[in-house]
């Protein structure tokens, strides 16, 4: 199968409030990564395709089928929603299991399937314990394991990451990688742009409920090729930066910070800047105390996109 979601002028709104807008793309096989700021409409895309919410307009297929209402396209899905919705009366190995159940399985076979699932995601140590004596962490890692326990043909996760620690966070990306190398699809959202980076390079990029780009993530940093990078620069003696720095043709402005201690750069080449920085601070005795971009969330590429 060439395209797994394929989307048309897809739309959704409560009320007067607009969750997607005239939403049309096609993603392919393997893993994906969907980018958006808080409020872009990530949620609620990921909710059409698992078939929770209907469409206002427009239409969507996944893996072929109309999503809504549709009992044998969930058999191969699995979703990890956003939400904290677990059962805290509940250990986690009676959660999986649950939903395994719920899924079709007999006892004994949601049961094995909840206990691989829950090693897979390493928590094996306390999956007998009650969901509500959990950490932010480890439920989340719950909501991961019925994900993947009947092992889908499509991974949605919504932000998976969110809540985990630095080593919970890296053994989930790695996670992810065998789940793909195994076949499995995967539609990853996140707001953290290099953790998604770091899995794929196909990216779909959503803001205010639009396609705003899509491509691999060097096709989308093209876009920006054109628009300025913002650096701040602070250093003991930042006038005899400035002053060195007006002699390169790829910076576009100069200004000093309030403290006077701060030099703002713009620039076409960061990368270059970086380079010419080092040995012309030393040359000059600079004293490079700290250099920070003001403009590299995501936030801000997708405002340098949207202007």
């Amino acid at each position: 199968m060439s395209v797994i979601v394929q989307a048309r002028e897809l739309g959704r709104w409560y009320g007067e409030v607009v969750g997607l807008n005239d939403l049309s793309v096609d993603i392919s096989p393997g893993i994906t990564g969907l980018i958006g700021p808080n409020g872009a409409g990530k949620s609620t895309f990921m909710k059409m395709l698992v078939g929770e919410l209907r469409p206002s307009r427009g239409t969507v297929q996944v893996l072929g089928h109309d999503p809504f209402a549709n009992r044998e396209l969930y058999s191969q899905l699995g979703f990890c929603p956003q939400q904290d919705a677990l059962y805290d009366h509940m250990s986690g190995h009676e959660f999986v299991a649950f939903c395994m159940r719920m899924a079709g399985f007999r006892k004994r076979e949601a049961q094995e399937r909840a206990e691989e699932a829950l090693r897979r995601v390493d928590l094996t140590d306390v999956m007998h314990r009650r969901c509500g004596g959990y950490s932010k962490g480890m439920r989340q890692r719950t909501r991961l394991a019925q994900s993947i326990a009947h092992a889908p043909k499509l991974l949605i996760a919504d932000e998976p990451l969110t809540g985990l620690d630095p080593v919970a966070r890296l053994h989930t990306l790695e996670l992810f990688r065998e789940l793909a190398a195994a076949g499995t699809s995967i539609l990853l959202s996140s707001h953290v742009l290099h953790e998604v980076q770091s899995l794929t390079e196909a990216i779909v990029l959503i803001h205010r409920g639009r396609l705003l780009a899509q491509g691999t993530v060097p096709d989308i940093r093209k876009l920006l090729s054109r628009i300025p990078r913002r650096v701040i620069l602070r250093a003991r003696e930042p006038r005899r930066l400035a002053e060195a720095a007006l002699a390169l043709d790829h910076v576009d402005s100069l200004s000093f910070t309030l403290d006077g201690e701060g030099l703002a750069i713009e620039t076409r080449d960061l990368e270059g800047l970086c380079r010419w920085l080092p040995a012309k601070a030393s040359e000059l005795r600079a004293g490079i105390r700290s250099l920070e971009s003001s403009d590299a969330s995501l936030e801000a590429v997708f405002d340098y996109l949207v202007d």
